[in-house]
């Protein structure tokens, strides 16, 4: 596979999992954990969905990293000689920083959940009456984070979809013509 393939498909795969993983876990995971048997049951469970969605989002994350400093280093000549290019690199890198940064800090937050083990909760992000109030204080935060996260990845994804388009040959011959001529 050439490189800039392999780039692109890095790049895509890696963030359909970050995002797709982020949303289904957000939408599914933490209501169905609210069904478990009791509320001790419902933050167990919540708990191991997402220490074992864990990894499989790191290793998603890095193929998404890697298939992006790919396509950066894949289109080098395009950044500098095409108008829009650069701009639209500089965009995606920091929808990217931004989404890390929240996966990390949710990432965090879910720890200090995960680490109370056995805590009672009504679900994944929802505190109960008898959750410890600095359990509950992360999953509020977690209540919030867990939408952040899919809304900057669907946006580096309609960002992505973009970026695309300016790789057409008329957007390529119409970029480098205006970067050239000032227009």
């Amino acid at each position: 596979m050439e490189t800039d393939t392999f780039s692109r498909a890095s790049h895509d795969l890696g963030l359909a999992g970050w995002f797709g993983g982020t949303l289904a876990n957000a939408v599914a995971l933490n209501k169905a954990a609210g069904a478990a048997s009791d509320a001790s049951s419902s933050g167990r469970v919540a708990n191991a969905g997402w220490d074992a969605w864990t990894p499989v989002n790191a290793a998603a994350i890095g193929l998404h990293l890697v298939g992006s400093v790919g396509q950066l280093v894949g289109n080098g000549e395009r950044v500098k000689g095409q108008q829009g290019v650069a701009s639209m690199a500089l965009v995606k890198t920091a929808l990217t920083a931004v989404a890390l940064g929240a996966t990390a800090y949710s990432r965090v937050l879910g720890k200090r959940v995960s680490n109370a083990e056995d805590v009672p909760v009504s679900d994944g992000t929802t505190p109960s009456t008898s959750t410890p109030a600095d359990v509950a204080a992360a999953q509020r935060q977690l209540k919030v984070m867990q939408w952040v996260i899919p809304a900057v990845t669907g946006a580096l994804v309609v960002v992505s979809s973009f970026a695309g388009e300016q790789q057409r040959t008329s957007n390529v011959v119409s970029g480098v013509a205006r970067r050239a001529f000032g227009r």
